[in-house]
């Protein structure tokens, strides 16, 4: 039942589909998510851990702390940008002001002092991962938010979130590539013959990556702007106690669909941060793939981003989205493990070997389609999840639930970290030690706390997600009972 209409303004759908360029517009500003989200996931542990000499366990300790003090700040910035009215509406003066502080504190991220002992390192790594988590936070969740009101249609939001989707990872993928194809061969010396433990090159990284972000943030605000006089404005109401605007969040929140999709994701992207922050490990030190190799790998994932988002609105049409999501992570359980376990059987030999270096390189990529595809869907459900809250509150909510969102992508980079520490730990992996001075043994112990880890996290994603209960029907009933109720007004 609706409440008080005075609660919400009502939204302006778009009349029809969002144009071409405002599907690259709105994808764009993905890109300052997925460069931070890879320094975060692929080189920030191995960075202070194994070049800065920082232990591991305390890299993951600061990241995790930073994760909790950004999960208080996202629901705060999404319930902020739901509510705050100006010229330039209620999300685009976030973005804006988000751009320079944000690049800034990633940029310093990687340009630690170099003489600093433990405590020190420490204490620099937390400080700069929460300032960077937070301005980010500034961007990424108003941006996001902009889907469900660009398009109200079931199968619209899912193509427009796969071009958000693409562009994320293509960001991200550009800096890896930039790293492996350029920077690592760059400062590879006689004295530190594989670039990759060479801190130089991650200092001249950050200022490119800073750049990136900056740009993709300016872009996407600017390419969008014209949008601010169609999208929905808040109403005007009496300000609120803070113990006032915890409850309307945990209102919006408490949906039971949203619940599960919450927890389902959480799972998924653990896993997903698990593989990536120990991708560089593996890749150097299980595999023992030289950085052109590792390079070629990470190439080819334009192409399998490209695909996962392309499949993404097929799934939609055919499947829909909870019983699409289903499938693609049943098949993620079965292709995830598939190498390493041949490798710890002892068919596969090490990177060495072509055959070896192609069955990896194929597992990946079809990994990635999955995964790609599955975050869209995650995705584009939760949008569907705003005029059902909508119904029940009386108020849009697109930034309180895409700061759930966000929230669970940055649980890719911080508890997903913090359990690749956990792995590390418990395989006995020493810090600050060169390919050639890891035992088989390690890379043994390595390998199997990896896979049942990875295992029980993808079989809670699937189950979780049989709870959701929102599908395409129900997506439009609650469409045809907010226009009724427009209408009675």
């Amino acid at each position: 039942m609706l409440q008080s209409p005075e609660a919400a303004a009502p939204a302006t759908p778009a009349p029809r589909p969002p144009s071409l360029l405002t599907k690259l517009s709105y994808g764009a500003g993905s890109v300052a998510f997925g460069v931070k989200d890879t320094g975060f996931s692929y080189f920030l542990l191995l960075f202070y851990s194994q070049v800065i000499g920082l232990d591991a366990p305390l890299v993951g300790l600061a990241l995790t702390i930073a994760l909790v003090l950004d999960a208080i700040s996202d629901p705060i910035v999404g319930y902020w940008s739901d509510t705050f009215r100006s010229r330039w509406g209620r999300r685009h003066i976030f973005m804006y002001a988000s751009a320079i502080p944000v690049a800034i504190s990633y940029f310093l991220l990687w340009s630690p002092p170099a003489d600093w002992g433990q405590d020190a390192l420490f204490w620099y790594l937390l400080v700069l991962a929460v300032l960077t988590r937070t301005f980010l936070t500034f961007f990424e969740t108003p941006s996001a938010a902009l889907a469900p009101e660009l398009t109200q249609d079931y199968d619209q939001r899912s193509t427009l979130l796969a071009f958000r989707n693409f562009f994320g990872w293509t960001g991200g993928n550009a800096t890896t590539v930039l790293m492996f194809f350029i920077l690592f061969p760059a400062f590879t010396t006689a004295a530190i013959p594989q670039g990759q433990f060479n801190r130089d090159a991650y200092v001249v990284y950050g200022a490119i990556a800073a750049a990136m972000i900056f740009l993709a943030i300016m872009a996407s605000s600017l390419g969008t702007h014209g949008y601010i006089t169609r999208l929905a404005q808040p109403a005007a109401r009496p300000g609120l106690s803070l113990p006032g605007i915890f409850r309307e969040i945990f209102e919006t929140l408490s949906n039971r669909s949203f619940i599960a999709i919450f927890i389902a994701a959480m799972f998924a992207n653990v896993a997903v941060g698990v593989g990536s922050a120990l991708s560089v490990y593996f890749s150097t030190y299980f595999w023992g793939f030289t950085a052109p190799q590792i390079g070629l790998i990470t190439l080819v994932i334009f192409l399998s981003a490209l695909l996962g988002a392309a499949l993404a609105p097929f799934v939609t049409r055919t499947l829909g989205k909870k019983r699409g999501a289903i499938t693609v992570g049943l098949i993620g359980l079965v292709v995830s493990p598939f190498a390493l376990t041949l490798r710890l059987l002892g068919v596969l030999k090490d990177g060495s070997d072509p055959v070896t270096f192609w069955v990896v390189l194929l597992q990946g990529q079809v990994e990635v389609i999955l995964v790609v595809c599955f975050q869209i869907l995650v995705a584009s459900m939760i949008a569907d999840l705003v005029e059902q809250s909508q119904l029940k509150t009386g108020r849009r909510s697109e930034g309180v639930f895409y700061a759930a969102n966000t929230f669970i992508q940055k649980v890719t980079t911080g508890v997903g970290v913090m359990v690749a520490t956990l792995v590390l730990t418990l395989a006995q992996f020493p810090a600050g030690a060169a390919p050639d001075q890891i035992t088989d043994d390690v890379l043994q112990r390595l390998g199997l706390w990896f896979l049942p880890v990875i295992f029980i996290l993808r079989v809670a994603t699937i189950a979780v997600l049989f709870t959701y209960t929102l599908d395409r029907k129900g997506h439009e009933d609650n469409l045809r009972k907010l226009a009724a109720a427009d209408t009675a007004r």
